[in-house]
């Protein structure tokens, strides 16, 4: 297992992508627990919090595929970068006015989120120019699904030790500066600045055009549901099994099933479709949300929701193997940006609909609700089987300008057109 996770390291440029990825992102992984510890310093209430919180994770989500269709038609330096920075001034602004007025405090998260660079899709279309071969490709995707746990398990720890060590105010700004170095970083190396995405085909749908990605975002939507009602569902539960501190087990254990669910389908080389081997693991996915009903005591709940996020990891990195595969040609890092996207609504969806579940029925019915959206999320995946077909394309090519199997043009549309 180590030893594939260190050839793809030491690929020239690969581990500098990651890294400087990984920390561009942090503003976007810490934002939520950021302002939240912003507002309660400058004596705001929760709701205030919260609901600031929510502007920034809404424009993140509308930003992220429109910032992602900017970089499949003028490149990664030329949006990636300004971007960063423009999402750093919206959040230095809040981290400067306060939430003395509203109104530029909710205009500063609308900028910052709708401006946080797509670096996540951008890292997954510059991987095939990286590496050599197609297995080392899909093998980085889930050192990529992997590096994502990671992120958003140590981003709040961080955040939380920058406000206990100065001030919640300079954390927002230290976060949102390592993240203009780490976008710089990326869209400084040589795989960003010599990427380009293919000739598109004009159309104002973009990557949403393919049948087979909204039925992959379909799918996803609903185990974005799954993860977000779950920590809620969790909550409810340490509310009588020992409070705060068995929540925090809890999500910790989630994150590190994920993390060895990720290494492990890594290490392993795959072979036959990544459409077929993406139901079976959202099936199994499905399958181990349900023992979390039983709610046995804290140790062995702990250990039942280590294994709900064994799968979660997989189900990712074979996603963007998919994605892959039924992105329109030319429009890589915005089909990438919609399925974060999807995954970051559908757990929004899953934490506002999981509330009042638990209030009408308590922590059981909380948990209840990951098992049915995994199910749910099994249906899309069997009722769009046809067209999740792979496409008619070769295999994905290391020396490609672009991660797109897509080569021919379509039909409907003028070749010399762009979207």
């Amino acid at each position: 297992m180590a030893a594939g996770y260190l050839e793809i390291l030491k690929a020239r440029h690969a581990a500098r992508l990651l890294v400087g990825t990984l920390v561009g992102r942090l503003p976007n992984a810490t934002a939520a627990i950021a302002v939240v510890l912003f507002v309660r310093d400058e004596g705001g209430a929760y709701g205030l919090a919260g609901a600031l919180a929510a502007v920034y994770g809404v424009a993140n989500a509308v930003g992220q595929p429109l910032l992602g269709r900017l970089v499949d038609l003028y490149g990664q330096p030329r949006v990636q970068l300004p971007a960063a920075l423009v999402s750093a001034l919206g959040m230095a602004v809040f981290a400067f006015t306060g939430t003395g007025s509203l109104p530029v405090a909710y205009v500063s998260m609308v900028v910052a989120g709708l401006f946080a660079p797509p670096l996540e899709g951008g890292l997954r279309a510059l991987w095939p120019s990286v590496l050599r071969r197609e297995d080392q490709v899909h093998t980085a995707y889930a050192m990529d699904a992997v590096a994502q746990e990671v992120m958003f398990t140590v981003g709040p720890l961080l955040a939380t030790l920058c406000t206990s060590l100065w001030s919640a105010r300079a954390a927002l700004l230290v976060l949102n500066v390592l993240g203009v170095l780490g976008a710089l970083s990326v869209v400084a190396s040589a795989p960003s600045r010599a990427w380009r995405s293919a000739p598109r085909e004009a159309h104002w749908l973009g990557a949403l055009r393919s049948p087979g990605l909204l039925a992959l975002l379909g799918a996803f939507l609903f185990v974005g549901i799954a993860l977000g009602s779950i920590t809620v569902a969790a909550v409810a539960y340490a509310d009588g099994h020992g409070g705060d501190a068995v929540y925090g087990w809890l999500m910790a254990a989630l994150g590190l099933g994920a993390l060895a669910g990720g290494l492990g389908y890594g290490a392993w080389q795959w072979g036959g479709a990544p459409e077929r081997r993406l139901r079976v693991l959202v099936a199994l996915l499905a399958v181990c949300y349900l023992p979390l009903t039983l709610m046995p005591g804290a140790v062995a709940m702990t250990a039942l929701t280590a294994l709900a996020g064994v799968f979660l990891a997989p189900c990712i990195a074979c996603a963007f193997v998919i994605v892959d595969r039924h992105a329109p040609r030319g429009t890589v890092t915005e089909a990438f940006s919609w399925l974060v996207t999807t995954f970051t609504v559908g757990s929004s969806v899953g934490t506002g609909a999981a509330g009042p579940v638990v209030e009408a029925g308590g922590a059981l019915w909380g948990f209840a609700v990951p098992g049915a959206a995994g199910a749910a999320a099994l249906l899309v995946l069997l009722a769009t089987g046809r067209v999740l077909t792979a496409p008619g394309a070769g295999p994905v090519r290391a020396t490609s300008s672009e991660n797109d199997p897509n080569r021919t043009a379509e039909p409907r549309f003028s070749s010399g057109d762009r979207a």
